[in-house]
């Protein structure tokens, strides 16, 4: 029996989010669905790496930690989970959580989607979107995830299972697959696809539409940031969402916030694509219906695209990184001089070379703001090359300016750490084929 309404919350937006708004949603947001989007591009690369340095890891850091707490509530509450914090290893990671439940002594299901791994249907010679040069230019490869649809997941869904896990998916596909499992929508209703796209845009970076990554004190304050609630969206057949949070949690859900959410990392509205839709949002209407609740109508859709898009991870080298202070007097003058020092010294050894004063011009440009006269100023050092030892360099310069550099420098750091780089190329998608494995 199809539903009239189903409710998706969104518990964590990142791999490194908090762990107790997810806690929250589920224990007190009558949630049906509950959805923790844990992956990037760089992400899923780092867990390649990991899965080949040790083939029982690879899945998110931080499952352990999530999973244990949120699997008695969803079990309490009936609520499913889909997430893809399989990463680089769902298998080991549907392990995991069926080790934890056994700990918990609690009964559970995992489905587990495969399919976006295609390393191995990689030549190497296809062209990055980047720079349109060969993929075997950028150096040593060590992944290729693609972004897989609702296609993916929607037979996992038809399974009885508390958890669906994944790989790499895209992240409006997450909360997609569930509204059409529910509502049996048509996936070639390419304006439904949109509205449900939409829909799991706006969600899919969880306190983001919250106030979180909105808020400035003096132009856009937010109240109880530190208590920041996630959202839930109850969903329509229609395909028209009201967008709210639990009461009693911090943060604000606004025309303003949510605005803001539809247009992060959105280069063309008119034209944005996902394995399921190219969606368009240009037609998407926000109505405030009551504090911290948004009703989403709107958007269209047309044809998915013939072609998924693939992360690729490289070894790109190393970098290493040097800090030191410099405070009082002259302290941006001292600092300039130290880095100076250090630039004539190494410079050309380094395929690539930074030099930024913290508080100054570490972020926006090497230009040094005029009239500026801070009482303390960071010294950074940013080397990156394709040996170790070269990287090593930067942290030693930098700490051997305690004596060899100007006057009062301290608070010296340094570190160095292998770089893995990210381009993206385009795979038909017959290549790609996704699979559900029940452990």
């Amino acid at each position: 029996m199809k539903k009239d309404v189903i409710r998706i919350g969104c518990g964590a937006g990142f791999s490194g989010d908090r762990l107790e708004p997810a806690l929250i949603l589920t224990e007190q947001g009558d949630l049906d669905y509950l959805v923790l989007e844990c992956l990037a591009e760089r992400t899923i690369a780092l867990a390649q790496k990991a899965k080949q340095q040790n083939p029982n890891l690879g899945y998110d850091p931080m499952l352990e930690r999530r999973i244990t707490g949120l699997l008695p509530l969803l079990v309490k509450h009936n609520t499913r989970l889909i997430t893809n914090m399989g990463a680089a290893n769902p298998l080991s990671g549907a392990q995991k959580i069926i080790d934890i439940a056994k700990r918990l002594q609690l009964t559970i299901k995992v489905a587990v989607v495969l399919g976006d791994d295609v390393f191995a249907s990689i030549s190497g010679d296809e062209p990055s979107m980047e720079g349109n040069k060969a993929l075997s230019t950028y150096g040593t490869l060590i992944s290729a995830n693609a972004y897989m649809g609702v296609d993916a997941i929607l037979p996992a869904l038809k399974t009885d299972a508390n958890i669906i896990l994944t790989g790499r998916v895209a992240d409006p596909s997450l909360f997609l697959a569930p509204m059409i499992h529910e509502f049996g929508w048509d996936r070639a209703d390419w304006d439904l696809m949109g509205k449900g796209t939409v829909l799991g845009h706006l969600m899919e970076c969880a306190g983001q539409i919250t106030g979180g990554y909105f808020a400035d004190p003096v132009s856009k304050p937010v109240a109880g940031m530190e208590n920041l609630g996630h959202p839930f969206v109850d969903v329509y057949p229609d395909g028209s969402g009201i967008i709210g949070k639990v009461s009693g949690t911090g943060g604000e859900i606004t025309i303003r916030t949510a605005k803001e959410q539809l247009l992060y990392e959105v280069l063309d509205p008119g034209n944005y694509f996902t394995p399921d839709v190219v969606a368009d949002f240009r037609s998407v209407h926000f109505e405030e219906i009551k504090k911290d609740q948004i009703k989403v109508t709107g958007g269209t859709g047309k044809p998915k695209p013939s072609q998924l898009k693939v992360s690729v991870g490289y070894q790109a080298g190393f970098m290493g990184e040097g800090e030191i202070s410099y405070a009082g007097a002259h302290a941006k003058e001292r600092a300039a001089l130290a880095g100076e020092i250090i630039e004539k010294r190494i410079r050309n050894l380094f395929d690539e070379f930074r030099v930024d004063f913290i508080g100054l011009s570490s972020l926006h440009g090497p230009v040094i703001p005029q009239g500026s006269e801070p009482y303390e100023v960071r010294l950074r050092v940013v080397g990156k090359s394709h040996s170790q030892d070269k990287a090593n360099l930067i942290g030693e310069e930098v700490e051997a300016l305690y004596t060899n550099g100007p006057a009062g420098g301290g608070g010296a750091r340094k570190s160095v750490k292998e770089i893995i780089g990210v381009v993206s190329i385009l795979l038909d998608r017959d290549k790609i084929n996704p699979e559900v494995i029940i452990p």
